[in-house]
């Protein structure tokens, strides 16, 4: 369990058996799991929770039982949000929709995402586009490749010739049998973002993680703190600089085979030195406004997967969001990760990815200390649940994003009204959890974004130890 658990409940209170993992990696989420005291299987489906790689979702989840309990860490079919295809293919959906609603307002708001085609069905439509923007910059990339393999930039047909000849990729021409043709890897197009804001001359991007316990009803964690990685080589878009990957992508794999790469750093600076940064050079409103819309890209991006998402009470997905700034400070959604990087790179990247990892499972309360109705649970803080789930009405910001994180206090506060609870019930163990439910019961009431609201004002004005920590760490 969580250390500030472990330090104020009682041993007698405590489960007399630890939570049984199952983990398909060696990294931060393995340590953690084995930090809280948990005891690891390798068995099959022995397990309370399992950590699983992304292969295991697709070739055998479909194919087994879980008991109510067990918790995986991926939704059967997360690929709709996190395959890059398939997320511009959701975004515009939803566009779609809203415009034939008649609801013009709403959405405008899905306009952050660059100009996008796939390739190679939308060939033609992409070849037209390019020539109504003559000089302009695209990008393209793999959808089934990550860490920056496969990405380069083009600003002339011409560059792309070489994918574009590839016979592979025209299997309605060939003669070749359908089992036997060799299908193209398909890549998405899109118009490159060629003001990007910048820091010392040189391009960066935000990774921001987000956690999501259930699609019906949407319930969505953000955490607190972040990073901004940054590429090693000055921005340029002349032509030359085009096919250099150091000045244009900021992936650490990308950068970290940079003769002039950072190791202490990693290339990466913590988002609330970013967000102090932009405080000294932006008007606060133009900031907060920035962290608000970044806040309401990723709830709108997960809206409009919710109707495709299969939700399953067993799942529960981290996602690292990857989101671009450019210099009039609009964010660009670049991609969803369903398996962000859990493998650290500095000390400070590894304390980091381990908190914010042992609040995920503070969450999902395996050991049902928690009541289900915490807005705030260690580094994250509840954004959205069948509703949005605001700061309290004093607050001066939207979001809690980039702002000071306040974890330690916040979770020896719940430790200790975990406690008095256990303490006060007849059996002084915790409660079952309810049929369908692997966490505690949860108030109707919570479901509701104006009582979630209120009851957060409340917080506020009768906990000074909770409600006014949360305001104060609104920098």
């Amino acid at each position: 369990m969580c250390e500030y658990f472990r330090k104020y409940i009682k041993k007698e209170h405590q489960p007399q058996n630890p939570i049984r993992f199952r983990c398909s990696f060696q990294n931060t989420i393995y340590d953690t799991l084995k930090r809280r005291g948990w005891k690891e299987v390798d068995s099959e489906l022995d397990w309370d929770i399992f950590w699983a790689d992304k292969e295991w979702i697709h070739d055998v989840m479909d194919y087994i039982h879980l008991q109510p309990h067990q918790r995986v860490n991926h939704f059967r079919n997360h690929y709709e949000l996190t395959r890059k295809d398939l997320l511009i293919k959701n975004l515009k959906r939803t566009k779609r929709a809203l415009e034939k609603e008649g609801r013009v307002e709403e959405a405008s708001k899905f306009n952050f995402f660059p100009t996008t085609f796939n390739l190679p069905a939308e060939y033609s439509l992409f070849v037209e586009e390019f020539k109504r923007n003559h000089g302009s910059v695209w990008i393209m990339k793999p959808i089934g490749r990550a860490q920056g393999k496969g990405i380069f930039l083009f600003s002339k047909l011409s560059q792309i010739s070489d994918w574009k000849n590839d016979g592979r990729w025209k299997t309605e021409n060939t003669t070749e049998p359908r089992e036997e043709r060799q299908q193209a890897e398909p890549y998405i197009v899109q118009r490159y973002v060629n003001n990007p804001l910048l820091i010392g001359g040189k391009k960066f991007d935000l990774r921001i993680y987000a956690l999501v316990t259930s699609y019906s009803p949407l319930t969505i964690y953000l955490y607190r703190t972040g990073f901004a990685r940054f590429t090693t080589t000055r921005f340029s878009m002349k032509a030359d600089d085009i096919v250099n990957t150091y000045v244009h992508l900021t992936n650490v794999a990308v950068q970290k085979t940079a003769d002039n790469y950072n190791e202490r750093t990693g290339g990466k600076w913590d988002l609330r030195n970013l967000k102090l940064y932009l405080l000294s050079k932006y008007s606060p409103p133009m900031v907060n406004e920035l962290f608000s819309d970044i806040q309401e890209l990723i709830i709108r991006s997960l809206m409009s997967v919710q109707k495709v998402m299969i939700n399953d009470k067993h799942c529960f997905e981290l996602y690292g969001y990857d989101v671009l700034m450019d210099s009039n400070l609009k964010p660009w959604l670049l991609e969803v990760n369903a398996s962000p990087s859990l493998t650290a790179n500095t000390p400070s990247d590894y304390e980091m990815k381990i908190a914010m990892l042992d609040d995920v499972l503070t969450i999902l309360d395996l050991e049902h200390y928690m009541t289900g109705a915490e807005e705030q649970v260690g580094g994250f803080d509840l954004i959205y649940r069948n509703g949005h789930v605001r700061p309290a009405g004093n607050s001066l910001y939207n979001t809690f994003l980039g702002c000071y994180n306040n974890r330690a206090p916040v979770l020896k506060k719940l430790a200790k009204q975990a406690a008095a609870r256990l303490a006060a019930q007849p059996s002084g163990l915790p409660e079952a959890p309810q049929p369908g439910n692997p966490g505690k019961p949860v108030k109707s009431d919570s479901f509701s974004s104006s009582s979630a609201g209120s009851r957060r004002a409340t917080a506020s004005s009768k906990e000074p130890s909770s409600g006014d920590d949360r305001a104060s760490s609104a920098v």
